[in-house]
């Protein structure tokens, strides 16, 4: 009875031993380089979405026909398709039509910008459209311009009461990279992809990259809420 129990131990310690991918520097290299691909990534395409998101709600808000109505079909468009879809068809559609060819993160950033104008113009709509009527109409009573009254209290009160949503949308967008693997981008997704075909420890390797997207995930939240609590709340 003790020899089995302690060949059952045994066995359990050696399939979940949890070292086969220190074994190797290329592996540790992938890793790191999937990381820094799929972060990279992420904070590009949201820097370029939110500004032209920016641009697209504002066309909403301001009721710039025909600009307005162009803007809502292509956030409703953009928010009712699936990323996989966008993601083929900038890569694989675009090409075609246009005949030019690019290396496949920079096809992997145009779909992940353009998803991103999509849920942050929503966003950002749905902020402006919020602001209080009571501070509107007082800013108009004090004679204020429009641009004024939407770069001094608008944009402010968006920009505060829909942090939350952003940096949520932000985080689910760099958690849902791993889509782009299937266009043979090398991030984080791809990397552990590729070493659990050569060390066929498939437990290990997800469970490792399910703790570093935690991880990324939580450090992309503390670095936003730092840099809009030492920045722009500071300014508001």
């Amino acid at each position: 009875m003790s020899y089995h129990v302690g060949y059952w131990w045994g066995y359990i310690l050696f399939e979940f031993r949890f070292f086969e991918i220190y074994r190797s520097s290329e592996y540790l290299y992938l890793i790191l380089d999937g990381i820094l691909i799929s972060s990279g990534l992420t904070i590009a395409s949201g820097f370029f979405g939110f500004i032209i998101a920016f641009f697209l709600a504002a066309m909403i808000y301001w009721k710039f026909s025909p600009l307005n109505f162009l803007a809502i079909c292509w956030i409703d468009f953009i928010r009712n398709t699936p990323l996989i879809v966008q993601l083929f068809f900038v890569t694989f559609g675009l090409p075609l039509i246009f005949e030019y060819v690019w290396p496949f993160w920079a096809h992997a950033l145009l779909a992940l910008t353009i998803n991103f104008t999509g849920y942050f113009g929503e966003i950002l709509r749905s902020g402006y459209n919020s602001t209080p009527t009571n501070q509107l109409e007082a800013a108009y009573s004090l004679n204020l311009n429009k641009i004024t009254i939407f770069r001094k209290i608008v944009l402010p009160h968006t920009l505060i009461k829909m942090f939350p949503s952003l940096s949520s949308q932000f985080i689910f967008i760099f958690l849902t990279t791993g889509i782009i693997s299937e266009i043979g981008v090398n991030d984080l997704t791809h990397a552990g992809l590729y070493i659990d075909s050569r060390t066929f420890r498939t437990f290990e390797i997800f469970i490792i990259l399910s703790i570093l997207y935690v991880t990324l995930s939580l450090l992309f939240k503390s670095s936003l809420e730092i840099i809009f609590n030492r920045t722009l709340k500071k300014r508001m």
